[in-house]
């Protein structure tokens, strides 16, 4: 049976074969396939990747091989080894000002050697298992770095552009503008602006031809085009020049200062590191994005993806190629193009080798101005404006401001430094800013603490917390997530005396009904996010006498006869205002766009009327996640029976044929009133509405005590009692019963639409998915390990 939620990840290069019992294994050699999907990727990457690597050499100063050589390390050997199969590394942009840097301290060879050293310290940090720690690295950071290395490059790139030589710093290329501006090349700044118009203009071809030829990257296209441009025009320009292989230069031992060496190292570690793992994150998402394919892929493993990354600048470095790292413009080409595996990735690499051996008299034609335009394009391109709002909607522009303006000014490992300086001081200034508002409102007193609650706010809590009369009802409102214990403390010997003085106290956090504070009583209550629970029994008193409990254990309190004054005459009206105060200005837009768009849940969840089944809490959903139908015993009478029985197949029909769910999920759980009830119903008797509806439910009693179906278990031990057995059996009767249904059959048919059966057990807090095996039908537990690859 087809379930919604998988329940095994499966590994993206290896290939599972199950074979019938006793037969013999498979003979022969395994035959290697690449799908065409990888080969059509390929060389949408490859088209995007010649140029790139050309001109991001060109902007560090190395050699022009140099580019080529990381392009083809980078998908032969990461694409091989790195821990995301989809990601694309090589030559980055982001590592253009650290490698132009080190080329002009310490010369080619030692940059080499450099880059060596940083493939072993990521091969050391991978196996360390720490790549999760690189991304604790603020957003706001690793965004500032990037822009500050675009504005870099790009004002670098402007000289040559505009025919010129670029300085060794942005400063100094600034104040060298005016006089370059004064000496411009009509020549280089035509075949210049030529490539930025193409680069510009062909994303934006209109019309079904303009589809097609979008295919061609856009980078390719401009190069292309300003080449044939210049070639037809007969111009003048300095041009690309890839000196003979055997002339090329390989990495040598490091020379210069061992201080300076080994911040040079980390530099290019934490950079190349940075930026991989970040692309490996965003990979994920671009791959979730596509149907089918993250069961096919696999989440990225960030651990070996370092160590992919650590083995390719090993071998880029020693055979005299630039930094490696995942790049973000051929990544998303290549999910974008249909790549199913890391076949794609190496396949683009050999296409580099091919290109570097065989088109060399093609590549030397390619203007230098050319390359500039398209390396300062993608320059400008790093200071994202969307990256900016993100950072100022969080309030972290400042971190962004100062770590750019570092990078800019004094290098990218001093900026990035000064970046979590400033990062730690605006955390810091979070902690110590706090507002606390005291006022009365229909004569209930509310003191607001807005932001974090330490030792050095706790002197103006105290003045506002004495501002409340003895003997008031009190609202405290936490609207923060950290409290330290001076604050625990005053608040608390202030909540005791307050309420001996005859005064009420609630403490409720930001979250709906959470209280920050509990009474000593309760201390120990694992359920802190369902306090506003009214049933919960922490809160309960633990030795109601017997009188007060029912046959089954559980606390009834006797009603207040009055309706007033009883927890049970106000509890709707206490949840209704906590969810006002604390819950609806946190869901108020969205709620709000969810009215505008309308409901497009993706499930039909169809279980029992049960209270203790919250469907919200067990699936982890939220509004218009799951279109819900609630019934005793989660049963699906059969079509055409008799009447009185339509509201079950009507939301069936609406669900399948106006909301288009693709899943329907019936829960069974444990313990069910209505499995009991069916198993002590006499036959005869008085037709009672319950006997009524509990009737379709009898082939699922039928079906329990027949010994020629498959039997329904739990993995790992056989159900409590029979009751439970029933509750298993029951789920897998209405999966029938629903197949049944017309809209329902019409939609499997056509593959629209997948059956999935469910099982919680109350008291275990444990859920289990059915899965049909030879020896019968099972419900398999469900773990986190089984949904992550």
């Amino acid at each position: 049976m087809s379930a919604c939620v998988p329940t095994r990840a499966a590994d993206p290069n290896r290939t599972e074969r199950t074979h019938p019992p006793h037969s013999p294994p498979p003979t022969g050699p395994r035959r290697f396939r690449i799908a065409g999907a990888d080969v059509s990727a390929s060389i949408a990457v490859f088209l995007i990747a010649l140029p790139l690597s050309l001109g991001i050499a060109l902007a560090t100063g190395a050699p022009l091989q140099a580019g080529l050589v990381a392009a083809a390390v980078g998908g032969l050997v990461a694409g091989r080894l790195g821990g995301s199969p989809l990601q694309v590394s090589g030559p980055a942009a982001g590592l253009t000002v650290v490698t132009a840097d080190l080329i002009q301290r310490y010369g080619w060879r030692t940059t080499c050697a450099i880059t060596v050293l940083a493939g072993l310290a990521q091969l050391g940090l991978g196996c360390l298992r720490v790549a999760r720690g690189a991304l604790a690295v603020s957003p706001a950071i690793v965004h500032g770095m990037l822009a500050g290395i675009g504005v870099t490059i790009a004002v670098a790139q402007l000289h040559i552009v505009l025919g010129g030589t670029p300085q060794s710093s942005v400063p100094d290329n600034l104040r060298a503008l005016p006089a370059q501006l004064a000496q411009l090349r009509p020549a280089s700044v035509s075949v210049s602006a030529l490539t930025l118009a193409l680069l510009l203009l062909w994303p934006r071809l209109p019309g079904r031809a303009g589809h097609l030829l979008r295919k061609v990257p856009a980078a390719l296209i401009a190069v292309a085009g300003a080449t044939a441009a210049a070639a037809l025009a007969g111009l003048r320009l300095p041009k690309v020049d890839l000196p003979s292989w055997s002339n090329h230069a390989l990495a040598g031992l490091p020379e210069g200062p061992v201080l300076g060496l080994v911040a040079a190292v980390l530099t290019t570690t934490l950079v190349c590191s940075v930026q991989s793992l970040l692309g490996a994150v965003a990979v994920d998402k671009l791959v979730a994005g596509r149907p089918g394919l993250p069961a096919r892929v696999g989440r990225s493993d960030l651990d070996r993806e370092l160590l992919g990354q650590g083995a390719a600048n090993i071998v880029s470095g020693s055979l005299g190629g630039l930094p490696i790292a995942g790049v973000a413009v051929r990544t998303t080409a290549n999910v974008n193009a249909g790549a199913v595996s890391r076949n794609s990735t190496m396949l683009h690499g050999v296409l580099v080798v091919i290109a570097t051996l065989l088109m060399v008299p093609i590549l030397e034609l390619i203007p230098l101005a050319s390359l500039a335009a398209l390396v300062m394009s993608v320059g400008i391109q790093m200071v994202s404006l969307n990256h900016i709002r993100t950072v100022t909607r969080h309030r972290e522009v400042w971190v962004y401001a100062v770590t750019t303006l570092g990078v800019v000014t004094l290098g990218v490992l001093q900026g990035v430094a000064l970046g979590i300086a400033m990062a730690v001081a605006v955390a810091l200034h979070r902690l110590t800013r706090t507002r606390i508002t005291h006022e009365e409102r229909e004569g209930v007193h509310h003191v607001h603490v807005r932001g974090q609650l330490t030792f050095l706010a706790v002197p103006r809590l105290s003045r506002a917390l004495h501002l409340v009369p003895h003997g008031a009802d009190t609202v405290v409102e936490l609207d923060g997530s950290f409290m330290d214990h001076a604050a625990y403390e005053t608040l608390q010997d202030w909540q005791k005396t307050h309420t001996a003085q005859g005064g009420t106290v609630e403490i409720t956090g930001r979250h709906p009904g959470t209280r920050i504070s509990e009474p000593t009583a309760v201390a120990d209550c694992r359920c802190r996010p369902w306090t506003a629970w009214r049933n919960h029994q922490c809160e309960r008193p633990q030795s109601a006498p017997p009188s007060e409990q029912d046959t089954d254990g559980s606390d009834r309190p006797e009603p207040d006869p009055a309706g007033a004054g009883g927890a049970d005459g106000h509890e709707l009206a206490r949840g209704i205002s906590a969810f006002q105060r604390n819950t609806a200005p946190l869901v108020r837009s969205e709620l709000a766009r969810l009215a505008r768009e309308g409901q497009r849940p993706s499930q039909l969840f169809l279980t029992c009327a049960d209270s203790r089944l919250v469907t919200s809490m067990i699936t982890s959903s939220g509004p218009g996640d799951l279109f819900v139908v609630r019934n005793v015993g989660n049963l699906v009478p059969l079509p055409g029976e008799e009447s009185g029985d339509d509201s079950v197949a009507a939301a069936i029909e609406y669900a399948v044929e106006v909301l288009r769910v693709r899943c329907i999920t019936v829960c069974g759980h444990s313990g069910c009133g209505a499995m009991q009830a069916l198993l002590t119903s006499e036959p005869g008797g008085a037709r009672t509405p319950l006997k009524r509806w509990l009737r379709h439910g009898l082939p699922s009693l039928e079906r329990v005590t027949d010994d020629s179906r498959p039997s329904c278990s739990l993995a790992g031990r056989v159900p409590e009692d029979v009751v439970e057995q029933l509750s298993l059996t029951n789920v897998v009767q209405q999966l029938e019963h629903l197949r049944a249904h017309d809209s329902v059959a019409r939609a499997l048919a056509k593959g629209a639409l997948v059956l999935q059966g469910m099982y919680f057990h109350v008291g275990e807090a444990e859920s289990y998915l059915l899965t049909e095996t030879d020896g019968g039908v099972v419900f398999d537990r469900v773990r986190e390990a089984d949904l992550t690859a």
